[in-house]
């Protein structure tokens, strides 16, 4: 359901006098909207929070920093600040300020850091549920510098909803059951998970559950007053390397001095046009960004709205730049402080211009490879990184249209399964690959000391071609969250839909050999014309997306999150 700032306030308003968590906002009538700003997020609570903030004079910082911290404790099989993320924040006369919160290898880690001492690899699991996989979380540095030089409010007010929610207690909706059941072994991997969100026979606590998670309260407290040092020094940052260390069988553990090592850096942000649209998102060391502008631009060149939406040319065209702009992806991208990666060569017109030359709307190609685009290393090789799971993404625009797009994540479902402060910690470290060295060549993507692992996470701006802010969108699904963005830019654009509408176009993607089309959608059904253009095995499935944007439409904000997501967020 589309959702107006308006509309949301009211269940705000509501949850600032309520020591209880209240039921989901429900729609109120057109003639309430107002066109002071929205947010969007993958739980309504969580958007609520960020709500409060703009209620209360804040910013669009404000509120995407709120909605991350609620969260962690409404959403933790997906986010929180035992992870890290991605901030893109924009102006209305077109600035671009990006900030990198992804998460570090402890200093002792090798390129050998997942490797037995044989050389052999170990099951991925075993990876996962271990300190090995836990990299020094981003997120609180992340909030502190975009609120230090971006924010309104004061930083303890931000943490107001967020504490609430863990003191007062939430309920388990149907999405979080599900990811119980699903991934029990993560989320009750620790006697303090279990205690959280498990009953005594050992099954996942029922949907309406309340949930009370006193030691995340007084996390965020300590946070609150003391600022992010009561994050990275002291007694709750050696807890947490004490954590991580008890579950690391090999030396390099990480320490209390890694944490406190940790910063959120600038970044240059990623930018080009796409049909006069000005679109622009995060660089390295996620791939997402770039990968949606290469689809973008792969595209530009084809009459994509006089295909049509409900055309098998239209996502048969996207299937083809989606390989093309995958294929660079998997072999270029890492952390740009320790790889040389070539953005500005990826992004040249003149090279995607070439690599659009080669998609044709009659047939697929049969064999996709990298570019060779101007300042790429020649002795690079595709690694063994898999796929990541426990994302979220949100985003907010304020009464002066400043728009932020960010995307967090802890990686895999509850991530590593370890638990600190009330939180779960990330496995991002398998982000890496776990091979640094493949056929007697370097992996971009290995694992080094100090160094952030490639994501797939896309938060992008785009503005209108007269300038003025249009749309902060992004998505969770790992590596399907650059498709899932582009789509949806698609659909802003192309075939002018609405928020909803566009985030909830049928989903299709190239997996290597083979097409996943979406099951119960009418693209099932046209299965047999992508075998017909060539499109390598095609199948359905149910779409693994969960994308959110806000939107500039008819003189008001729009708010939406993933339309398959009715249903799962529901309490009773």
């Amino acid at each position: 359901m589309i959702r107006t700032l308006a509309t949301s306030l009211v269940a705000a308003l509501a949850l600032a006098g309520c020591a209880t968590v209240p039921a989901d906002p429900q729609p109120v009538a057109a003639a309430a909207t107002a066109p002071a700003g929205a947010v969007s997020a993958a739980d309504p609570r969580a958007e609520e929070a960020g709500l409060e903030m703009l209620q209360a004079g804040g910013n669009a910082t404000d509120a995407a920093i709120a909605t991350m911290l609620a969260l962690t404790v409404v959403e933790p099989q997906s986010s929180g600040i035992g992870g890290g993320g991605f901030f893109v924040l924009g102006t209305p006369d077109g600035t671009v300020i990006t900030y990198d919160g992804r998460e570090t290898a402890p200093s002792g880690a090798t390129p050998e850091w997942f490797l037995k001492p044989d050389g052999s690899l170990p099951p991925f699991p075993e990876s996962v549920r271990s300190g090995l996989s836990v990299g020094v979380p981003g997120n609180i540095a992340l909030a502190a510098r975009a609120h230090a030089e971006h924010g309104k409010l004061p930083w303890a007010r931000l943490f107001d909803p967020a504490i609430r929610l863990a003191r007062d207690g939430f309920r388990i909706n149907p999405r979080l059951n599900g990811s119980l059941a699903s991934a029990g072994d993560r989320a009750g991997l620790t006697e303090k998970g279990k205690a959280l969100f498990f009953a005594a026979d050992g099954q996942p606590l029922p949907v309406g559950h309340l949930v009370v998670n006193e030691e995340l309260a007084q996390t965020f407290e300590a946070i609150a007053k003391s600022g992010p040092d009561a994050f990275y020094r002291g007694a709750r940052a050696q807890a947490l390397a004490g954590a991580v260390a008890e579950a690391t069988p090999r030396p390099g553990a990480m320490t209390a001095q890694d944490i406190a090592a940790y910063q959120a850096k600038p970044r240059e942000a990623v930018c080009t046009t796409y049909r006069r649209h000005r679109v622009c998102g995060m660089g390295p060391p996620t791939s997402g960004g770039v990968a949606v502008l290469q689809m973008l631009k792969l595209l530009e060149r084809f009459d994509l709205a006089g295909y049509g939406a409900n055309s098998p040319t239209t996502w048969h065209l996207f299937l083809e730049a989606q390989r093309l702009a995958y294929a660079d992806r998997e072999l270029y991208l890492a952390d740009p402080d320790f790889v040389s990666v070539p953005v500005a060569g990826l992004l040249d017109p003149a090279y995607l211009a070439q690599r659009s030359a080669l998609i044709d709307p009659a047939r697929a190609l049969t064999s996709v490879e990298p570019g060779q685009p101007a300042g790429a290393p020649l002795a690079l090789v595709d690694g063994d990184e898999p796929e990541e799971h426990g994302t979220t993404h949100f985003a907010a625009v304020d009464s002066t249209n400043t728009m932020v797009s960010y995307t967090s994540t802890i990686e895999g479902p509850f991530g590593s399964g370890l638990m600190s402060g009330g939180f779960y910690l990330n496995n991002e470290l398998t982000d890496f690959s776990r091979l640094p060295v493949i056929g007697g060549r370097t992996v971009a993507n290995r694992v080094e000391g100090g160094k952030r692992p490639r994501s797939s996470m896309a938060p992008m701006l785009v503005w209108a071609p007269d300038g003025t802010p249009l749309l902060a969108v992004g998505a969770a699904g790992g590596p399907t969250i650059p498709v899932q963005t582009a789509r949806s830019i698609i659909g802003v654009i192309d075939f002018g839909l609405d928020a909803e509408a566009a985030l909830g176009l049928p989903f299709v993607m190239s997996f290597g050999e083979r097409t996943m089309v979406e099951q119960g959608t009418w693209l099932e059904g046209a299965i047999p014309a992508f075998i017909a253009l060539g499109q390598p095995q095609p199948f359905a499935r149910e779409a693994p997306v969960k994308a959110g944007a806000v939107l500039w439409r008819n003189g008001a904000w729009q708010s939406a999150r993933d339309p398959r997501l009715d249903g799962q967020l529901d309490l009773p």
